[in-house]
């Protein structure tokens, strides 16, 4: 074989590790099926691969990598590269960002959510705290606040939620619990069965959940203004496999998060016009809580919730009272600016 030949083979060869050198592919562990709360991961991946003319790809997978309640684990090992999970699954591994799950935050929409969200994710004890399980966190999936389905009769009452076996998981259990409610943190994907073997009478989701998860078809009512508060659920990347991107890739990954964050806000908007529309259809009686019981809820829920949470960060070495106020402090500009 003449030098020419072994040269051109050589380069070939040469060529294609290159190419493979730059070609990365990350496992994605999500739970439940596609639906609005997974939607920025959706596009997030679909972004990633246009920028980086399919050399960065995303597989999602949605319950087979990983149970839920498992996904920060998967990452702490390299299991996989990304991840979501709520932090209500195991507040002890995520203590810092639980400060997003105290109740009557005052939250109103789910662009005030991703601020309070982004603030405490970038606080130096969210990074180190995270930095433990080999996780960073990336984007929060925004969710509206939480409200009640349940059989039988409305409860419209505070002496009504006395004894009430509710799915709410973190702070929002907590609230319940304050006001003589019976809270079990079964995972989403158990809600719907818990519901409808009885173990609980109603269970707290955002909207997109009662839907994907079916317990609006168990469903004699909804609570349309009960809004005690609302989950964090991060998605976190491995360190490793972040720091070990090009910076080609760094970059379209992290330059996709904002439109990603974007479209799946859009994409929520949509799902909140036709709410109405699909508690109609389900036959689902929409219950308004009177004010008077709202403020009651807050009094008992609120205040007290506030203090042991920033007492026990404090006891923890954690700073509690400064992770509350920046929520607080971001929340109110973030309304000043709306």
């Amino acid at each position: 074989m003449n030098k020419i030949a072994v040269g051109g083979i050589a380069a070939a060869i040469s060529c294609t590790f290159a190419l493979e050198a730059a070609a990365t592919e990350w496992n994605v562990s999500v739970w439940g099926k596609r639906r609005a709360f997974t939607e920025h991961i959706e596009k997030l991946a679909e972004l990633v691969s246009e920028k980086t003319g399919g050399e960065f790809t995303m597989n999602i997978s949605y319950g087979g990598l990983s149970k839920n309640r498992e996904n920060l684990d998967g990452i702490s090992i390299g299991a996989f590269e990304m991840a979501q999970f709520c932090a209500g699954y195991h507040r002890d591994k995520n203590r810092v960002i639980t400060v997003l799950e105290l109740p009557f935050l005052g939250v109103e929409n789910l662009e005030q959510e991703v601020a309070v969200a982004s603030a405490v994710y970038q606080h130096p004890a969210a990074v180190e705290e995270m930095e433990q399980w080999n996780a960073r966190l990336l984007m929060t999936s925004p969710m509206p606040q939480y409200n009640l389905v349940g059989t039988g009769e409305p409860k419209t009452t505070l002496s009504d939620f006395d004894g009430m076996r509710v799915r709410a998981t973190g702070g929002l259990g907590k609230a319940f619990e304050s006001v003589g409610g019976v809270p079990t943190s079964v995972t989403a994907t158990e809600a719907y069965q818990a519901m409808e073997s009885g173990v609980v009478d109603t269970v707290a989701f955002a909207q997109h959940a009662h839907l994907s998860f079916g317990t609006i078809n168990q469903a004699d009512w909804w609570t349309a203004n009960l809004n005690p508060g609302t989950v964090n659920c991060p998605v976190v990347v491995n360190i490793d496999a972040y720091d070990s991107l090009s910076d080609d890739h760094k970059a379209a990954l992290d330059s996709s998060i904002p439109e990603a964050i974007d479209h799946y806000l859009a994409n929520y908007a949509e799902l909140l016009e036709r709410w109405d529309s699909v508690l109609e259809e389900k036959g689902v009686q929409k219950v308004e809580i009177a004010p008077d019981v709202i403020e009651e809820f807050r009094a008992k829920a609120a205040e007290p919730a506030r203090d042991a949470w920033i007492a026990d960060m404090e006891a923890q070495g954690l700073p509690g009272q400064e992770l509350y106020d920046l929520v607080v402090d971001t929340l109110a500009d973030a309304k000043g600016g709306s």
